[in-house]
């Protein structure tokens, strides 16, 4: 019986052992940061997903590309009272760094640099929804790769907005705090420095709380979730209808496929970015799943690729949101 006992604890051991050598290494692996792909939610909302920061001397640098397509039609009352409509292809370049001060402390820097286009997907993807059998009328209503902004209030005259190009972003600076091993919080903060103009362009500060929480489980599989809340002064054209505090969930996990490839789901659940404006696009939660996959060197780099989908199509997620991304 003792020599059973002490065999059960030596096997006990070995495991401990093990999974302790394997956690730090867990522990540097997050999910990828996600921003919000639709113009009108970056121009309303300061929140974004931020990964867990691991503990480390040095920078650590992600830069990613996303390119989204979006069709949001709304309408009032007939097919031929259009409430809102924002048909167009935007794309986003984002650097983002971090460093630790001490065991517990970090910086946060993000620029980015963006645009809104007329576009060029709109051919492949009515073929991809015809091919899966998903019905899209309200892009074969519209003309192929064309641009279109607009908000109408009932009774009176549609708000336009422009076609900017290619713009700056609004620069974020941001400090934040470990808790313990598997807990971190930040505090956020945007400037004004946009270059896109009304309907794309915050043009006012913003401040963020953004809570992560980091749990490995097992060997094989990293558990991601935050709750994060955020104030944006009313600003622009549609200052009327804007809500100032928001609110973001999301939960994902990522998951070691095979070798050094690993592959990954995260939840994004955003609160209204408007309020009373009679299009179900601008009032509604903004629901995405962001998916895809990571191959993770020896040196702990990583490039990755995805896409984000809008899970709720009479919301304000985009479409189709394509996504590649090098960290290291």
């Amino acid at each position: 019986m003792k020599i059973f006992t002490l065999g059960r604890g030596l096997r006990a051991g070995l495991v401990t052992l093990l999974l302790g050598l394997g956690a730090p290494a867990l522990a540097a692996q997050t999910l990828p940061l996600l921003h919000p792909g639709n113009v009108l939610a970056e121009s309303r909302s300061g929140l974004y997903f931020q990964p867990w920061v691991a503990p480390g001397a040095g920078w650590k640098t992600s830069v990613g590309l996303d390119y989204a397509s979006m069709l949001e039609l709304g309408f009032r009352y007939t097919l031929a009272d259009t409430a809102y409509l924002l048909d167009a292809e935007a794309l986003r370049l984002n650097l983002s760094v971090s460093r630790n001060l001490d065991g517990r402390h970090f910086v946060l820097g993000e620029v980015w640099g963006g645009g809104a286009y007329d576009g060029f997907l709109d051919g492949f993807l009515n073929w991809y929804h015809d091919l899966l059998g998903i019905p899209f009328p309200e892009r074969k209503q519209r003309p192929s790769d064309a641009f279109g902004y607009q908000y109408e209030p009932d009774g009176q005259q549609a708000i336009r907005f422009r076609k900017p190009g290619t713009y700056l972003g609004d620069i974020r600076l941001g400090i934040g705090r470990r808790h313990d091993g598997n807990a971190q919080s930040v505090l956020s903060v945007t400037l004004p420095t946009h270059t896109g103009g009304d309907g794309f362009a915050r043009g006012v500060p913003t401040v963020s709380l953004l809570n992560t929480l980091h749990t490995p489980i097992g060997r094989r599989v990293i558990y991601e979730g935050s709750l994060n809340m955020g104030y944006t002064p009313k600003h622009g054209r549609l200052r009327e209808y804007q809500q100032t505090f928001n609110f973001l969930a999301t939960s994902g996990v990522r998951i070691r496929t095979v070798g050094a490839l690993w592959s990954f789901g995260n939840l994004y659940l955003h609160s209204p970015y408007m309020v009373n404006t009679g299009a179900m696009q601008l009032d509604r939660w903004d629901l995405t799943i962001d998916f895809g996959w990571m191959i993770r060197s020896k040196s702990g780099r990583e490039f990755r690729f995805g896409m984000t989908e809008d899970l709720w199509p009479s919301g304000p997620a985009v479409d189709a949101n394509f996504r590649v991304g090098y960290t290291w």
